[in-house]
């Protein structure tokens, strides 16, 4: 009966740190995706600019090529 009671016991103590353990490896995986998912949005904002820049380059660059036509 003793044995049976100790091994409750330390299954219980067992358990109890298999829980904690796992609620901490959630939390800190919940806090790399966030980072994660932060990263990602800044990407897409930034992948959606890039070719109303590049529009604006070429713009510039015609521009500049006719002030220059217009020089000579």
């Amino acid at each position: 009966m003793e044995q049976i009671i100790v091994a409750l016991i330390t299954g219980g103590i067992t358990l109890a740190g298999v829980l904690l353990s796992n609620q901490r490896t959630q939390a800190v995986t919940e806090t790399k995706l966030e980072e994660l998912t932060r990263e990602v949005r800044e990407h897409n904002n930034f992948a959606r600019r890039m070719p109303v820049v590049e529009e604006q380059i070429k713009v510039i660059n015609h521009r500049i090529s006719d002030l220059e036509e217009a020089q000579k």
